[in-house]
């Protein structure tokens, strides 16, 4: 679905940039015959901040396209060719988004619900239940492995032989990897009854973690 959104907004941005174009106005015409168009600066500015937001969201701050459309944004004086500039930018990242050539915005939006898992594991927690809020901590983590096993072409499975075919792989060490054993077990106690095992404070030292590893790694 969010795909799908991110497609349609590309396309509509890049039929936007036709319409600004035709409100092109003649400025002069030099000697050697070129003609110079200004665009207005309302209807640039319109539509270059949404592209900015598109490529904000879609690609982050720090991107290439991000930051040459913003460049070029901030230093429009009205004229055609700096408008061209800004919208090759735009189609150059609908192409690499098109051709899957970008971060995976799949993984970046589940690192997005499982924040705010892990946000609701800490209300939890804070109120008392360390049980449930361990629980969720736990399938978050997870979630969390198999979105990077699916990522690194991994096949999925239970958290453990994941874990371990990850640190073969080398996306983290043994350290980490025994850290996430540890955690799991942590999961299993709770999932499994054995509540008297463990207290409040290894649940925030879990939760922490996991945020960490997740902020990391996806």
């Amino acid at each position: 679905m969010l795909d799908t959104l991110i497609r349609k907004r590309f396309n509509e941005l890049e039929t936007k940039a036709e319409e600004v174009s035709k409100t092109r106005v003649f400025k002069f015409k030099s000697n050697d015959g070129v003609v110079y168009y200004k665009i207005p600066f309302p209807q640039f500015t319109g539509w270059g901040v949404n592209v900015l937001n598109l490529l904000e969201r879609v690609m982050g701050e720090g991107s290439v396209h991000y930051d040459n459309f913003n460049k070029t944004f901030q230093e429009f004086s009205g004229w055609e060719s700096e408008f061209e500039t800004c919208k090759s930018i735009l189609l150059s990242a609908k192409e690499d988004y098109d051709n899957g050539y970008l971060f995976n915005v799949r993984a970046l939006v589940k690192a997005e619900v499982l924040d705010d898992a892990l946000e609701q594991a800490q209300v939890l927690l804070d109120a008392g239940y360390k049980d449930p809020a361990c629980v969720l901590v736990g399938v978050s983590l997870e979630i969390a492995l198999k979105e990077i096993c699916t990522r690194e072409r991994i096949p999925l499975g239970k958290a453990d032989s994941m874990n371990v075919e990850l640190r073969k792989l080398g996306i983290y060490n043994m350290a980490k990897q025994k850290q996430i054993t540890a955690w799991t077990d942590l999961r299993n106690k709770a999932a499994h009854g054995d509540w008297s095992a463990y207290n409040q404070a290894d649940v925030q030292d879990f939760l922490n973690g996991a945020n960490r590893f997740i902020a990391d790694y996806l």
